[in-house]
Formats: C-alpha cells, structure tokens, sequence
C-alpha cells in the first residue's frame, strides 16, 4: 500500500508558537495527527504557507514528517482571513513540489476549507483523492459573528463545492456532523465522525501541590483555570462575570487565564486582554484574576494540574481540545453546551455543561464543584479515564487510517497488518506504564510497606485470582514463598489460594464457584493478615465473596485492578488500578506491579532472615537449658535473670 499522504493546513503549522489569535487547535491537530499517522508507517509531507522569508522549504520534523513551506504570497504573518486570495499561488506552488517527489502522494488531507479549495483543484488537476477536516464551517461563525465576521463571503459557497468534490469528510464531534449535514446537505456517506484527542506522554495527572509549587500558587487557594486563545468568542468575559458570583458566596477563588499573543500581556497591543482587564476592574475582581499570558507546551500540564476546575465556555466551539488536556490531567471541566464542547465533556461525570454567556449558571456549577472534594475527585476518576479510552491522538490516527484505506481502496497485506498491530500493541504498553507510574507510585510503596509489616507481625497473605489473574497469584506466591532477588532469606507466607485444585474442583462443582475463594479466607485467614485479590474488571463474585469474609475476620485487602475498580475498588484498603480498560495491558502491569511489591517486600526484610535464625537459635538454647534443669534440679538465680533478661 501507497502510505504517502500530503497533510494541506494553510495557515496552521505544527511549527507555530501557540496561543495566538490564528494558532490553536488546528496547529494541535496537525501536529499530533502527522506524529501518529507516522508511527503507523505512513510518509508525511504538511503543506503550509511560508510566512518568514527565513523559513526553508523543507524542515525534517520528525523522521517520517517534513513540514513544507509553500509560497503563496508575501512571506509574512497574515490573518487568515486575508488569506483565500493567495490559494491559487498556493496550489500552484504545491502541485510543483509534487511533480519532483518520487513517489506520488496517495492521498490529500485538508484541513480547514481553503486548504479543501487547493485539494479541490489539485484533484481536478492530478486525480488524487482527498479528504477534508473543515475544522470550522463558516454558516456557523456567521451565526455569533455576523458582521464580525471578516472572512470573504464566497467562504460557504466555496465550503458546499468542496464538500461535493470531497472523497471523504470527517466530522470531529456528533455537532460538526448534523452543521454539515443540515447546513450543507453534504452527503452522510462522505462522513466519519473522528474526534480531536490529546497526548499522554504531554498530559497525565500530577501532584497538584507540587504543580502550585513549581507555578509559585497559592497552596490552598480555589483556583480556577481559563486555557486558550485570547479572543472575545472564547468567553473569558463569561468566566470573569461567574468569579463575581462566587466571591458574594464568601469563595475565596482565583481566575488564572493563560493564552494570548504575548508572554506578558500588555495594556496597549492586546485589545482582548484590555477590554477585560477593564470588565475585571469594573466587576470589583481584578485582584482575583490573574494573566499569565502565552505559555509553551511543557508547561501547559502544571497548570492543568494546578487547578481545582477548568473552565472553558466559548459561544461557540467547533471542537476544543483543551476541556481533553484538563481531563487527561485529572481536572474537572466546566464547559459550554457547543460543539465538541458538549461531546467530549460528560455532564455530571467528568465535569458539567452550561448555556454559553449565562454567567449565573457557570457560578453555580463552579461554587458545586469548588465545595466539594468528594465531587472533585469522583470527576478526576471519571475525566481520567474517558480521555484514555476515547480521546487519544494515537486512536485519532488508527481511525484515520482506516479512513484513508477505505478511500484508496486497498487493504493492508497481511504482513503489514501485523506489523501494526504489533506496533500498535507496544505503543498502548508504553502508554499504559507511563501513565501508571504518574498515578500508582506512592499507592504501590503504600502497599509494600504494608505486607512487609505483615510479615513482621508474623502475619500472611492470601491471593487470588481467575483466569489470567490465577497465573499471576501463583507467581506471586512463588516468588515470596521462594525468593525473588534476595538469596538466602526464609520463606515467606505466601497461600494462592488457586494452588488446591481439588478443593476448586470439588466445592466448584458441588456447591458453586462463587466462594471457592471465601471458604479458604475463612479456613486460613486470621486478623491482621492480607488478602490481595487480582481482577481486571474488580466485578468478579468470587472475589468480593472472599473480600467480604476477609473484612468478617479483621484482614486487610490489597487490590490490583483495571478500568474503573469495579465493585471491589470499594472494599479494598488499598487499592493499585491501572489506568486502562485493556485486559492485556491490564495483565502486563499486574504483573510489574507483583516484581515491584517483590523489591520492596525484600527490601524492607532485609534482617528478616537474620532476625528468624537468632530467634529459632535462641528457642533451642531455652529449651535445652530448661530441658537440662528439668533433668538436674531448680535453676540457680543467674540463669532465670539471664533468661529473663534475653527473651523477656
């Protein structure tokens, strides 16, 4: 299969400092899009106007993305609403560079509609098929701009020509599909709904105090968060307006607004940040608002992490992936019911939903969720997880890759579908440790330290498992039963509670099998000892059975868990779930975690070993001496002093 694909973003460069008036999301979008489709095997090329006469015309970004500047126009920064009149340049330029590659392009994704005007026209030129990301559909922005709006008004005629000429259209959130289709009457056979996404490797939960302290925060201050660019549809004003609100509830909260043309705003260049400066002022405020101007992309996640809520309420949304970056951080997010806004975020679960400009509402939510930390941390748990499983760049691009096999009309032989998939299978691994690390440290110390005292007291552990999950409880047992990396150290008390298969059989098949595991806690298990249960779902019956008798008799409960916890993330005193809802991932890091409690287990026992000699040793030397005086008469004063002195 043909895999060279030309990505066409007219104005939008992955190159692009961020945060400005006509760089944001689709720069993101771009970006990310090339860097995965990349990884999957593909040649990226992005076509993209030159505005610096420095720039070369070809930068190698990453080893299968070049960035290509196109002249078409002056070689200046312009707004892009002056841009429609250089595109013919542009396609001209384009289809140039086109006939020197060796290797001729399979297929053309534009992205926002005048880069569809020049995919348009290059098909009618070369007979390469395209699909197009609108990005933003100009029948919607005259809607809230009207006569703000400054694009040419041939835009939505020129939009309704490249959707018919279009091979493929991808509608970003179920709102862009029914504009395009009802606005447009574009062709619902044309569409597929591919969403934006974000990158774990930029956005993962972090300590939030350690993010206020590296941002120089207040410690204990509500802080809510505003991220992007610094234009009036965003809705500052609205979140502004919300913050008076909340200060008439005696909520001492501060507004942080990152985004904008410049690092450090200022008052006379920067009309938006001006206008709200002054409504800030006005409102009685300004000392609870704070501008932290444009940001680069390192930095982006303290922020994230830094805040109690994030707020992002536009008048009108096309997507947004900064609501994704604040969830994938573990900050719940108020936003406005528009466009992707309303799709990505899940009202009630992972943060809530308003009416754009209804600054009332807004302070409601905001004074809801800033009250209470139950609320916060049921939404971080569930904003977590709905990005991972629904929202990544690396699944934008396994969508859009079968996207472009479907228009291309071949298919993958079956060497090179194996090798995705291996690739694909290695990418969720590294993902799936790299986010694990981020959020089960401290827990997993937690719970070493925990059967390491067990030990100590003399204690057990008890594990269990089905399926998979069985095989690890074994390894587990046998790794602290014999030994792992410590030679030479006493066996420790370790039961799988799989390991009596004729006890599993027997009350499996004559009684049932969801207390196969209670019957044995019940038989083995003794206060203060350990019951570590293994599930990736944490739903299974047998295991709850055996936890609830282990909490009957005074045992403490270790989970290792997936996805959401299930039921049994709610009875386990501690608990280490690994964020993801695949089973093998799941597996994988069940076991990593089982070699980590290992290490520490050993670790914290180091003298164990020595300490059960000397005291079987000592044992022996007691009960020779009383066998010696029982067989010689009374022991003589010394001895029983000693004795006494030695074991207590």
């Amino acid at each position: 299969m043909n895999k060279t694909i030309a990505l066409i973003s007219e104005h939008a460069s992955p190159l692009a400092m961020l945060g400005g008036v006509d760089s944001g999301g689709q720069n993101i979008y771009v970006g990310e899009l090339a860097r995965q489709l990349a990884a999957l095997g593909y040649a990226i090329d992005v076509f993209t106007r030159r505005d610096d006469p420095k720039l070369p015309i070809g930068v190698q970004w990453l080893s299968n993305v070049r960035i290509i500047h196109v002249d078409a126009g002056p070689p200046k920064q312009l707004s892009k609403e002056s841009l429609f009149q250089y595109m013919d340049a542009f396609t001209e330029s384009m289809e140039a560079f086109m006939a020197r590659q060796p290797k001729r392009y399979a297929l053309l994704h534009a992205n926002f509609w005048m880069s569809g005007y020049v995919a348009m026209k290059l098909k009618e030129r070369l007979g390469v098929p395209f699909v197009i990301t609108f990005h933003a559909l100009g029948k919607v922005r005259l809607m809230h701009q009207r006569e703000n709006d400054k694009f040419p008004e041939e835009r939505c005629d020129v939009e309704a020509q490249v959707m018919q000429a279009a091979d493929g259209i991808i509608a970003e959130c179920p709102q862009d599909e029914a504009d395009l289709t009802q606005l447009y009457r574009a062709d619902p056979d044309k569409i597929t709904m591919v969403p934006c996404g974000f990158s774990p490797h930029e956005f993962h939960p972090i300590d939030k105090a350690y993010a206020r302290m590296l941002l120089d925060m207040h410690p204990t201050r509500k802080i809510i968060l505003q991220l992007g660019r610094m234009v009036p549809r965003k809705g500052i004003d609205t979140v502004i307006q919300a913050l008076t609100q909340l200060r008439k509830e005696s909520i001492d909260a501060q507004l942080v607004i990152v985004g904008g043309e410049y690092e450090k705003p200022h008052l006379h260049a920067d009309l938006e940040y001006r206008r709200l400066m002054e409504m800030a002022t006005e409102l009685g405020v300004a000392d609870a608002v704070s501008f932290e101007g444009r940001k680069n992309r390192e930095q982006l996640k303290y922020f994230y992490a830094a805040a109690d809520v994030f707020v992002s309420t536009p008048w009108y949304e096309p997507f947004g992936i900064t609501p994704l970056e604040a969830m994938a951080c573990g900050t719940p997010v108020i936003g406005a019911k528009v466009g992707g806004i309303q799709y990505s975020v899940a009202n009630g679960k992972t943060g809530f939903l308003v009416r754009p400009k209804d600054p009332q509402a807004l302070a409601r939510k905001l004074e809801l969720v800033l009250k209470s930390e139950d609320l916060q941390l049921y939404l971080r748990q569930n904003a977590i997880k709905r990005v991972n499983e629904c929202f990544t760049w690396k699944k934008v691009a396994q969508q859009m890759d079968e996207v472009y096999r479907r228009l291309t009309a071949e298919q993958l032989d079956v060497k090179d579908d194996d090798k995705r998939i291996i690739a694909t299978a290695f990418l969720e691994a590294a993902d799936t440790f790299r986010l694990s690390a981020d959020s089960l440290t401290d827990a997993i110390l937690r719970a070493g330290n925990m059967l390491a005292k067990a030990f100590e007291k003399g204690g057990k552990v008890l594990v269990c498992g089905n399926g998979g999950s069985a095989a690890e409880s074994l390894h587990f047992s046998a790794e602290l039963l014999g030994r792992f990396e410590m030679p030479n150290r006493v066996g420790l008390p370790v039961i799988s509670l799989m390991a009596d298969q004729a006890m599993l059989t027997a009350w499996s098949n004559d009684i049932g099998f969801n207390d196969v595991f209670a019957r044995q806690v019940e038989a083995y298990g003794r206060p203060d000892d350990v019951l570590m249960c293994l599930s990736t779902s944490g739903n299974s019956p047998n295991l709850l059975e055996a936890m609830e008798k282990a909490k009957q008799l005074g045992m403490v409960c270790l989970t290792l868990l997936g996805k959401d916890g299930g039921q049994a993330a709610v009875r386990g005193d501690i608990n280490l779930i690994v964020p993801s809802s695949s089973t093998q991932r799941i597996q994988e890091l069940h076991l990593h975690i089982i070699h980590l409690l290992c290490t520490i287990v050993e670790r914290r026992l180091v003298n164990y070993s020595v300490r059960r000699q000397a005291a079987t040793l000592s044992s022996s030397l007691v009960q020779a001496v009383d066998l010696s005086v029982s067989q010689n008469g009374n022991p003589k004063p010394d001895y029983v002093k000693q004795k006494s002195d030695i074991f207590g």
